[in-house]
């Protein structure tokens, strides 16, 4: 049987069809449905965990009991999982484990760049990359084979483009491996010194018989084409690019195991051909491999380190003709994105901005805020810094500094890895304002549930953590919980904290619009008669809210009645 498939869709067959037993997971754009998909087969336990350490582990002690295990994660989120990673290294595996990363060129929904294969490098473990949805689910069987037969855990790169491309793909039936005894190996996994400094030689070992394995294995492959002029090196996206621009022409050596990446195969292929191309998106790291084995190329002085690439990149980069509607002087207009109409979260940046106060950001859909015309946040750097960065903020500035700085963070992101900063200004004693901006679900990625929402990944009833009574269970005493909605409420809250003398937490809560049961109100209209055209309302950058012959008018297909405006309208123009 043969389906379409996305390319997360695809690995999430793979694990079925691989006999996986576990997935944990941390959302992460563009990662998320890998976990979301594997929780329909009812063979798999799955779960959203905390954040992307917890899910790792709890995948390393399903292995470690002889099943076969994932976890899933975006690039940052590796990251947060490298603490394990590295160990894992040493430690290896009892029943399969496959850690898949997805990385984000162009930054669609990222603070950065990174490129993962660094970490299969630093890490010393093989990593895998797919070029398509048919090689997704193939590689995903192939990776626990690896994993099992050289005793190491497999990283898996995906990007974006692959990740939500569909394409054609075969299905297969599920492959039961039964759990074995569990058996004490002390040596092998209690990672105390004695026992790792035993473990690295194993390490460099595998490395070493990893590369062998990667001169012969079918997931690398030579393509020959009609004129050996041109030949290219590649993988994943970057291989699609190559054959819709080149077809059967150049040479081709596709890579599916970028590490470790084999010698005799590259050395081979540069044989063949005239000149050497790679071609690969964000660093040059199959190009460094080739200088170090003293085989020449052109890479990155051809192509750039930046976003993603295309076909109009290649064959620019190539000088080959481009197509007749492709206008690269004219490039199309950039769409911001914006917080939606009746988002909970506007009316508390309002305050912020209002009041001209510092706001700490952190990671999530209420990022936007930092947008025109709030602009209302000052920094975002990664999961939970928020938190962290607002005492060190503050203890460098002193009073000044405390009486008009708050940090802003969401109730999946505070659960990931903000609570430990929280523990820090507690037990700090940190004068610090916190606001945790509770819409009740996981915004940003797709609304997934979070230890917060009393949801588990299969939207069964499941333990709900408390955010008022975890925050006071840590020292901290002054807890308010406020309607974003309402602003009097809001700006009364901020100031109040500000003004004290202590740690504080304001939890501005209210559900997500999008949620489906939330239900909308009528949409509010406009008294053109009362309408002064003052353009207050246009201040909170609600995308239903638009100025048109000098007066506000609102769109009725896009308000959902929140309210919010008619609190800044001085001449009661907004109605019901």
């Amino acid at each position: 049987m043969k389906k379409l498939m996305l390319g997360n869709e695809a690995i999430a067959r793979g694990l079925y069809e691989a006999g996986v037993k576990l997935v944990s997971s941390y959302p992460g754009t563009p990662s998320t449905e890998i976990t979301e998909f594997a929780a329909k087969y009812d063979e798999i336990y799955c779960e959203w965990a905390p954040n992307e350490k917890v899910a790792a582990e709890t995948a390393f002690g399903a292995s470690l009991r002889g099943a076969r295990s994932a976890c899933a994660m975006k690039h940052v989120g590796l990251n947060v999982a490298a603490d394990p990673l590295f160990t894992l290294s040493y430690t290896g595996v009892t029943g399969g484990m496959v850690i898949f990363v997805a990385d984000d060129p162009a930054m669609h929904s990222s603070q950065n760049e990174q490129d993962s294969r660094h970490y299969a490098i630093a890490a010393k473990v093989p990593m895998l990359e797919p070029s398509d949805s048919a090689e997704a689910k193939a590689f995903v069987k192939e990776a626990y084979e690896i994993s099992e037969k050289f005793d190491t855990p497999v990283l898996f790169r995906m990007c974006t483009r692959i990740a939500h491309s569909q394409s054609i793909t075969e299905l297969s039936e599920r492959v039961e491996i039964p759990l074995p005894e569990y058996e004490k190996n002390p040596q092998k996994y209690i990672m105390a010194p004695a026992n790792a400094v035993k473990r690295h030689p194993f390490v460099e070992e595998r490395t070493k018989k990893l590369a062998e394995f990667a001169e012969t294995s079918p997931l690398n492959r030579v393509e020959k084409g009609t004129d050996n002029k041109i030949g290219i090196i590649c993988a994943g996206t970057c291989y699609q690019y190559v054959k819709e621009v080149f077809g059967d022409r150049a040479y081709v050596l596709k890579l599916g195991m970028v590490n470790p990446l084999p010698e005799k195969l590259i050395r081979d292929f540069a044989a063949q051909v005239e000149k050497l191309y790679v071609i690969e998106e964000l660093d040059g790291i199959i190009e460094s491999h080739l200088n170090k084995l003293g085989v020449k190329c052109v890479g990155k002085e051809m192509f750039s380190p930046l976003g993603e690439y295309n076909q109009t990149t290649v064959k620019k980069a190539f000088g080959l003709e481009l197509p007749k509607t492709v206008n690269l002087d004219n490039p199309v207009p950039v769409r911001p994105p914006v917080m939606c109409a009746g988002c909970p979260h506007r009316g508390m940046f309002y305050t912020l901005a209002k009041n001209k106060i510092t706001a700490l950001g952190d990671i999530g859909c209420y990022t936007l805020g930092s947008a025109a015309p709030l602009f209302a946040l000052d920094s975002t750097l990664c999961m939970g810094a928020s938190v962290s960065g607002i005492h060190g903020f503050n203890k460098a500035g002193g009073e000044d500094t405390e009486k008009n700085t708050v940090c802003v963070i969401g109730d999946s992101t505070f659960m990931h890895s903000g609570m430990t900063g929280l523990v820090n200004i507690a037990y700090n004693n940190s004068n610090s304002t916190v606001i945790i901006v509770d819409n009740s679900i996981t915004g940003m990625t797709g609304h997934q549930q979070n230890p917060t929402t009393g949801y588990n990944i299969k939207n069964e009833p499941a333990t709900a953590v408390n955010i008022e009574e975890f925050v006071r269970s840590i020292g901290i005493k002054r807890v308010r919980v406020v309607d974003p909605y309402d602003l009097k409420q809001c700006e009364e809250a901020v100031k109040e904290e500000l003004a004290a003398k202590e740690p504080s937490v304001i939890i501005s809560r209210r559900p997500c619009m999008l949620l489906k049961y939330v239900k909308p109100k009528p949409a509010l209209k406009v008294n053109n008669d009362k309408c002064v055209g003052c353009k207050m309302c246009m201040k909170l950058g609600c995308p239903a809210i638009s100025i048109k012959n000098k007066k506000a008018v609102i769109d009725p297909t896009q308000c959902v009645g929140c309210a919010v405006c008619t609190q800044m309208c001085k001449t009661d123009a907004i109605e019901a």
